[in-house]
């Protein structure tokens, strides 16, 4: 049955005053209500929320996954949209969730998301389409997955649509930053590994990382975004490596 709905905008941030004023410009269109889920931010993070009207409270972070479901507990609405802090949405994508806050008609929307790398949009190598569900009713999912990769997993017989438009995705502003994310990453995921019962050896160790850097340059054709595409490639090949070396650490530790 068709129907209209109110919706809650949800921001987890920490430390994200490069980002968070531009994320929440993009909601004020589409969100009945804008929270913010901040672990303890000591830059201009709360200021800036405040100034642009989000609900604003603070919890201890104990995992992306954990976060994200305990911000949904502290929202006002059961239709909740999540964004990142770092992303926000096109001009295409506000009308079309538009349509669907006055039109609800399925359990959940899907929606591509734009990747912004160093200057440059990313459109191969998998980061686009980049195809994220983001819109639900809180009453048919939860978040899930292995942290620091959160995905929202819809409960069996839950119906959902994909929605045109973009969500604006400003991954890394500099080289560094993405060097620097998968270093603390890789620390997160390896441990996520260890205690979902994954192993590594020296195999994975040495053929993983070279599968993963065939796979996003050539079979998806990363390659195209030129040289961005190739930096890309090598430092998720990296960020392979890294992950089953800290997993091989960690097993021999425990």
């Amino acid at each position: 049955m068709n129907k209209s709905v109110q919706i809650s905008a949800v921001v987890i941030t920490y430390n994200e005053e490069k980002n968070i004023g531009r994320c929440l410009d993009s909601l004020q269109k589409v969100a009945d209500e804008i929270l913010v889920v901040d672990s303890f931010s000591t830059d201009g993070t709360e200021s800036i929320c405040k100034e642009k009207g989000a609900r604003f409270i603070q919890h201890e972070f104990e995992g992306h996954i954990e976060q994200k479901n305990w911000a949904l507990t502290q929202a006002k609405y059961p239709y909740v949209l999540s964004l990142d802090a770092d992303e926000a949405l096109d001009e295409q994508l506000t009308e079309s969730i538009l349509q669907v806050k006055f039109n609800w008609t399925h359990d959940g929307y899907s929606m591509n998301r734009l990747n912004h790398f160093c200057g440059k949009w990313i459109r191969h190598g998998g980061w686009y389409p980049d195809r994220k569900l983001r819109l639900w009713d809180t009453s048919k999912g939860t978040w899930g997955g292995i942290n620091p990769h959160d995905f929202f997993y819809m409960h069996d017989g839950s119906t959902s649509k994909h929605l045109s438009g973009d969500i604006l995705h400003y991954t890394y502003y500099e080289l560094r930053e993405h060097i620097d994310q998968i270093n603390y990453f890789t620390d997160i995921s390896a441990e996520a590994y260890y205690k979902k019962g994954k192993r590594s050896d020296l195999l994975k160790i040495f053929i993983k990382p070279k599968l993963n850097f065939l796979k996003m340059f050539i079979l998806k054709l990363g390659f195209l975004d030129g040289y961005y595409g190739w930096v890309i490639a090598r430092n998720s090949a990296h960020s392979t490596f890294l992950k089953y070396v800290k997993l091989r650490e960690i097993q021999k530790k425990g």
